[in-house]
């Protein structure tokens, strides 16, 4: 489970609102990320009310965001510029003047004025630009390059090691006659890289590399992602890529439990001895959930003693189910696959239209869908934990900014385990596709593809491919059925494309990623306890715009996984 870390540093809409008689005022106050500065001049003689809603808040009810007085008077307000927003002019007795839409600017000063319009008699509203914004992408452009150059350097730099070594190789064969002197050393380094290339990985790279990719996008969007909107999570429905990470790691575990298992129980493991191992990595994974829940690092250091422990191979073995091809890897889990399909059932009835809100209703509550169920926050799922565990959740759900929700909601609730165990058992698919189609890469990759299409095709039909308008948004928080098939979807796809890059191609050895991949425990304990210390992380002193923040996350995440790769050279791995 992600830590959360409520990002106080950036308010939804209202900050900060001035009022001043005449002119405009062209100090005005310093804003920061993601805010610009929007400022009303009302040349009217009657008072004006400005109202707001984000176009990200479904169905919201319009807020109160300044009020201009009359006669030349001006009113300013700071305003987020994360997603587009809905203004409306409304003169007294609720009479709308104009109303508009528009994604404003990091750093820009904006007006409104509110004046007669000469071609008409009737009192318009015209937008201007007083200060140009900043471009808000060029941070995310320049970490891009730097990384593509680094990346670039790391593929470069083994080639040229490789030609030189092969140079060594091919002068050593060659020059073994009785008038040259043979190097023993060179001899033998010849020899060893030659066995070297002869040995296979027992480990299947493309999960250890996906493992690790997904953790090195979870590490850097619990560093706040450069404070971009779309590297943490949705509000509510839709999605992001902070909303990718956590059904990918439940996809993995689904995939390793099943080569894990057969592995075991080709080496002889009995059934009690895996019922022990079971119930060992239960409860030490509870103790650790424990200490994420009641600990802060205002309360200090705090240090965990891990194992110096080897990984476990995740070897693969042949074995043929009974029934056909297609379906041969769902039919060989059918108790499971029973059980995963009615507790699906059973959670989809929840997130059907319904008479009761409380059973029925999928919004964030607060001031979304008109503002008719705004202690409903998530339904069925926010009122059984509710009922279940009390209000003393996490108050900080990603809908309270701008859904402006008073209730507590905890996006890892009972209900939203129904799902993610469906999840893991996408990810037993295709761990059993893998053992049963072994050496059969094609067969392999176009079983991945076939789940990828028909998951994808069925997200799409439930979401009607938009955010809030289908039968069942997909929704992160709700761990909503269409939300699985989506993420069930794309979790296939990159499974099946490092399966073919890494282990059938071997064009690429799975790094950086290989590295945190394989040592995913000690990473995600160790960047959650100890990641908001220095040198991972400071007090940013540059908050007005996203090159600070960006390059923070760059850097700590580079740290771990630094971290990880030499734990990986001198063979250290925290297992539990």
């Amino acid at each position: 489970m992600e830590p959360r870390r409520p990002l106080y540093a950036s308010l939804t809409l209202l900050i900060l609102v001035t009022s001043s008689q005449g002119g405009h005022s062209k100090s005005g106050p310093t804003l920061k990320m993601d805010q610009a500065l929007l400022t009303f001049h009302n040349q009217l003689t009657e008072e004006m009310q400005v109202f707001y809603t984000s176009d990200s808040c479904y169905k919201c009810v319009y807020q109160r965001l300044v009020t201009v007085k009359p006669n030349n008077n001006n009113a300013s307000a700071v305003i987020s510029t994360k997603f587009p927003l809905t203004l409306q002019v409304e003169r007294t007795r609720n009479v709308t003047l104009c109303s508009w839409s528009q994604t404003y600017g990091e750093g820009g000063h904006y007006s409104v004025w509110i004046q007669m319009s000469e071609a008409a008699s009737n009192p318009s509203c015209t937008n201007a630009v007083d200060k140009r914004p900043n471009n808000v992408h060029l941070p995310l452009l320049v970490g891009a390059l730097s990384l593509a150059v680094i990346a670039l350097l790391f593929v470069v730099a083994p080639y040229i090691y490789r030609r030189s070594c092969t140079s060594k190789c091919i002068r050593t064969i060659c020059c073994q006659g009785p008038q040259y002197s043979v190097d023993d050393d060179g001899a033998q380094a010849c020899e060893v890289e030659h066995n070297t290339a002869k040995a296979k990985p027992t480990r299947l790279r493309s999960l250890d590399t996906f493992r690790g990719f997904a953790l090195t996008v979870m590490v850097f969007v619990n560093y706040g992602g450069g404070g971009y909107w779309f590297f943490q999570h949705a509000p509510w429905n839709g999605l992001t890529v902070g909303d990718l990470v956590m059904p990918w790691f439940v996809f993995i575990i689904g995939t390793s439990v099943v080569l894990a298992f057969r592995s075991m129980q080709r080496r002889g493991v009995s059934r009690q001895q895996l019922l022990r191992k079971i119930t060992w990595r239960t409860v030490v994974l509870l103790m650790l959930g424990f200490c994420f829940i009641n600990y802060s690092p205002r309360d200090g250091p705090y240090f965990l003693g891990p194992e110096r422990n080897p990984t476990e191979s995740e070897s693969l073995v042949e074995t043929r189910p009974r029934c056909g091809p297609l379906l041969a890897t769902v039919a060989d889990n059918h108790p499971a696959g029973d059980s995963v399909a009615l507790h699906h059932f059973a959670h989809a009835c929840t997130q059907l239209p319904h008479v009761n809100p409380r059973i029925g209703y999928l919004g964030a509550g607060g001031i979304g869908d008109n503002g008719l169920y705004p202690n409903c926050t998530g339904g069925a799922a926010g009122y059984i934990d509710r009922w279940m565990f009390g209000d003393n959740m996490f108050r900080y759900p990603t809908c309270k900014e701008i859904y402006q929700t008073t209730q507590p909601f905890d996006p890892e609730g009972v209900l939203g385990t129904i799902n993610s165990i469906a999840m893991g058992f996408l990810g037993m698919q295709a761990g059993k596709i893998i053992i049963f189609y072994r050496g059969a890469n094609v067969r392999i990759l176009c079983r991945f593809l076939v789940w990828a299409v028909i998951l994808g095709i069925s997200a799409a039909i439930l979401s009607k491919c938009t955010r809030d308008g289908g039968f069942i948004p997909v929704n992160k928080n709700l761990w909503s059925l269409s939300y699985v098939m989506c993420t069930g979807c794309f979790s296939f796809l990159l499974l099946g494309g490092m399966y073919f890059v890494t282990d059938v191609k071997g064009w690429w050895g799975g790094q950086p990623f290989i590295y945190p991949g394989m040592n995913s425990i000690f990473v995600y304990v160790g960047h959650s306890l100890l990641g908001f210390y220095f040198p991972f992380s400071w007090e940013m002193r540059f908050q007005e715009s996203h090159w600070e923040w960006l390059f923070q996350s760059l850097w700590a995440t580079a740290l771990w996984v630094l971290i990880a790769y030499l734990l990986y050279r001198k063979k250290f791995f925290l297992k539990i």
